[in-house]
């Protein structure tokens, strides 16, 4: 069964769902929604429990207060964990090797050398602009990973505080990820929806540059005086770790004193957009390639994040690596400390995929699908309410976009084709709100900035909620004039 089909069936279910009464185990699992995600906070913030622990016991809570079987509980969980580790973790082990070697060799220094020059005001719009055209073909994950590195030594060179770089990057990845397809959550919410694949990419585009510029740049500057802090946490270890963060204490350069040469910027540019340029020749050949031409084949091969993402490795080893003096031996040490920071990381991500699938298969999303179903809205606010709540419940994008879909669908039959690329945008848009500790790229940001869980809800959350809201309000305006 292709990833579409499987969407289809999981939207249909949900849809079937929808429609049945409200029952006693709706209220249940509801309640048990909010037990859990209160356990979560009172472990961590009142207990000082580490992450991981608070995220598993929460899981298993939810899990026995909301009907699951004793014997499928931990089932449960460990399918969600291993969901986002099979996926994300390799992502973040090969994001920080990249990393790593991007670091010290100092082509994390000729990417910021290049971003500083002019007025520092500009900097913000510059972190937007780079993290947009990254997160045309990447993952949210994908581009966070490839970022952090330079996001963090721009902070620490231009003596900023993190929150006022780190919003613009990560407003112009979660705007990309949630309305511009070749990402999944969109391109399932088209196919469900019979939607224009162009249409949706045109309009999602005209809504995403200035939804970008609200909630990166603008709401940069409010939630660096929100949440001061400094560059910090597992990505600062991973990118001026070793010998170059004594180096770049005090504004120096992080570059690793047993590299003898710097690399260009042109090599530096190559290597850091492999991936990206291999990831839009994919996307490209999904949309123009006839299904099962030898290069449509071998472009979805090595389009595939995860062999994008290796080739840039094994090329950051030549240009990162050789090129500026570090021997294989050397190479091979540096690779292996890369990972020794974002193991905690790792684990936080998969216990929040964890505690995402327990909410899920307890039943969260459809009880929260039925609530939707039983107001009587427009086609687009209801897509867009129903997306919400589906993302408060379960914390994952894709089931609140697949779910949506699903239920809207049999709404819009008799919507043009303009409309139905706007309700697209309207549960992407949905989707994206108000990211909390259900979601595992709630711990991801959390960690990779060293934040607490209140900077956290106070800058990532109110940032995914801004794009949520400003998107929402473009479908809007678009809908009453098309």
């Amino acid at each position: 069964m292709s990833l579409l089909e499987t969407l289809r069936s999981t939207a249909a279910a949900a849809t079937d769902a929808a429609h049945q009464p409200w029952t006693s185990h709706d209220t249940l699992v509801i309640v048990m929604a909010a037990i859990g995600i209160a356990i979560v906070v009172v472990l961590i913030v009142v207990v000082k429990m580490h992450a991981f622990l608070a995220l598993t016991i929460a899981s298993l809570v939810v899990g026995l207060g909301s009907g699951i079987s004793l014997e499928k509980i931990t089932a449960s969980y460990e399918a969600g964990v291993g969901g986002v580790l099979g996926y994300v973790g390799v992502l973040i082990a090969l994001g920080a090797m990249l990393g790593k070697l991007l670091a010290d060799s100092g082509g994390a220094d000729r990417v910021v050398d290049t971003l500083l020059r002019g007025r520092p005001a500009t900097l913000p719009w510059k972190m937007a602009l780079i993290a947009g055209i990254i997160g045309i073909p990447m993952f949210f994950e994908i581009g966070l990973v490839l970022l952090i590195p330079v996001v963090m030594l721009a902070v620490r060179r231009a003596k900023s505080r993190a929150m006022l770089l780190g919003i613009p990057a990560l407003a112009g990845l979660s705007v990309l990820h949630g309305f511009i397809p070749p990402h999944p959550g969109p391109l399932a919410a088209i196919g469900l929806l019979h939607a224009n694949v162009g249409i949706t990419l045109a309009f999602g585009l005209l809504i995403a540059i200035p939804t970008v510029v609200v909630a990166g740049p603008l709401f940069g500057r409010l939630a660096a005086r929100w949440v001061p802090v400094e560059a910090s946490g597992a990505a600062l270890a991973v990118t001026v770790g070793g010998k170059g963060a004594d180096a770049e204490t005090g504004g120096h350069r992080a570059q690793d004193p047993d590299a003898t040469r710097t690399p260009s910027f042109t090599w530096t540019l190559i290597t850091i957009l492999s991936p990206v340029v291999l990831m839009l020749a994919k996307a490209a050949s999904d949309l123009w390639l006839p299904s099962g031409s030898v290069a449509r084949n071998v472009l979805d091969f090595i389009g595939d994040p995860v062999t994008a993402l290796l080739i840039a490795v094994l090329l950051a080893m030549v240009t990162f690596g050789t090129t500026v003096g570090f021997s294989l031996p050397t190479l091979t040490k540096k690779i292996g400390a890369s990972l020794l920071p974002i193991v905690g990381v790792m684990l936080i991500v998969g216990a929040g995929g964890g505690f995402k699938q327990v909410l899920v298969d307890g039943g969260a999303g459809n009880s929260i699908a039925k609530i939707a179903v039983a107001t009587s809205l427009s086609v687009v606010v209801l897509g867009w309410i129903v997306a919400v709540l589906i993302r408060l419940a379960t914390g994952s994008a894709t089931v609140a976009t697949v779910t949506a879909a699903g239920i809207v669908a049999p709404l819009a039959v008799h919507l043009s084709p303009v409309q139905l690329a706007l309700l697209v945008l309207s549960i992407g848009a949905g989707s994206l709100f108000f990211s909390h500790v259900n979601d595992a790229g709630f711990w991801l940001v959390r960690e990779y900035f060293g934040l607490t869980i209140g900077q956290t809800i106070k800058s990532w959350s109110v940032m995914e909620t801004v794009i949520s809201v400003m998107g929402f309000v473009l479908v809007l305006l678009l809908w009453a004039v098309v």
